[in-house]
């Protein structure tokens, strides 16, 4: 069974982040129905992931949370977008996982904000924090701004395409590491010898 994690960074509640994150996870289940999706609320993490970057271990709860992303097969993460950028629980949270917990792990990254001029967020701030985790976000990404969700019917539309580019992803190869397979430079240049 594939299973999915969904880490949302919303800090209101109801949240336009989390509502942005359930839109996405629903379009991947229509895609791959049988797919087990566990969501992660990172503001009720908020103090557990202060005090891990403090004191360097986990309680539970944040243990739980860091085990259900590494052992998912896919990752959607979604972020409100404060000061042209994600949120810094968001970052805290992801700067508490191992270096290489991501490891080619696909992604379907998501943010939230006031005004379409965000939107760039998606590549200026997300697809390099996980191409820094080495996992591998998926090509179509989801922004909302709050008009999006006024008139929902192209949110919809990005939503459904992304999903299911994700769960394509999903169904065609399994997660495997970046460094399976690593070559030395030097052997490339003696013919893999």
């Amino acid at each position: 069974m594939t299973t999915i994690a969904v880490v949302t960074a919303g800090l209101s509640q109801p949240s336009s982040t989390r509502l942005l994150a359930d839109k996405l996870a629903l379009s991947v289940s229509s895609a791959l129905p049988e797919a087990k999706i566990e969501v992660i609320e990172l503001r009720d993490l908020a103090i557990d992931v202060t005090k891990n970057m403090l004191t360097g271990f986990p309680s539970p709860a944040l243990r739980a949370a860091i085990d259900t992303v590494t052992a998912a097969d896919g990752l959607i993460a979604v972020t409100p977008v404060f000061t042209a950028s994600y949120s810094g629980l968001f970052k805290s949270f992801f700067d508490v996982l191992d270096q290489k917990a991501l490891d080619g792990k696909p992604v379907l990254i998501g943010a939230t904000g006031g005004t379409e001029r965000h939107s760039l967020v998606l590549d200026f701030a997300l697809r390099p924090l996980f191409a820094y985790l080495r996992a591998e976000p998926v090509a179509t990404a989801v922004y909302a701004a709050s008009s999006d969700w006024a008139s929902p019917g192209d949110l919809d539309t990005r939503a459904s395409r992304a999903g299911r580019e994700f769960a394509s992803r999903l169904s065609s190869a399994p997660v495997t590491s970046v460094s399976s397979g690593f070559v030395p430079f030097e052997q490339l240049l003696t013919g893999g010898e």
